[in-house]
């Protein structure tokens, strides 16, 4: 349900403290550059990782029912609602950084209070997100750009955070349905 890019992967495993090859380690032969054909390959993966994790989030954040989206862990916790939320305001957030043609949705913490508005601010911000990258191509991919937050990125970067951020937040989503006595969608099997 969740495809890992190899720069995604590369990325996590630096961020994991591996250590790099020893002192005397042979080094690697430079890769040869991809050819014309694998070109589009890393649009093509953010694109589909992107549409994939948007179905996920949209089943996940559907499961719980409306008179619970209100429910927190522990009174310092975000709702449901809350987490739901946050994610789409932050894939906006993030996504303004990339410039494109497609306009950002509109939608506020304040203006997305029941269940459907939830979901429909959720869907709003992927759908913003598949915009923004049906308008990239390989080269405008690797763009650097001013960021928000995250400070000068590639576009590529912006959206593999974004990808990140909110499978973090999916996993928050998933000990709300648990502690509700719900299973969630991707654990109920076919």
């Amino acid at each position: 349900w969740f495809h890992v890019t190899l720069g995604t992967f590369i990325v996590m495993a630096a961020s994991c403290g591996g250590e790099g090859p020893s002192p005397t380690a042979t080094p690697a032969t430079p890769a040869a550059a991809p050819a014309p054909a694998a070109q589009g390959a890393i649009l093509n993966d953010l694109l589909k990782d992107w549409q994939e994790q948007k179905d996920s989030l949209m089943k996940l954040a559907d499961a719980m029912p409306e008179d619970k989206f209100g429910f927190k862990s522990t009174p310092a916790q975000r709702s449901y609602g809350e987490h739901i939320m946050h994610a789409a305001l932050v894939n906006v957030d993030l996504l303004k950084g990339i410039g494109g043609k497609a306009a950002a949705p509109t939608f506020t913490a304040e203006s997305a209070k029941t269940k459907a508005d939830i979901l429909t601010a959720l869907a709003a911000s992927y759908d913003y997100g598949t915009a923004l990258l049906q308008e990239q191509t390989e080269a405008t991919i690797a763009q650097e750009r001013e960021a928000s937050w995250l400070g000068t990125s590639t576009r590529a970067r912006m959206f593999w955070t974004l990808l990140s951020h909110s499978m973090d937040v999916y996993g928050q989503m998933v000990v709300y349905l648990r502690l509700n006595g719900i299973v969630p969608p991707a654990s109920r099997g076919a």
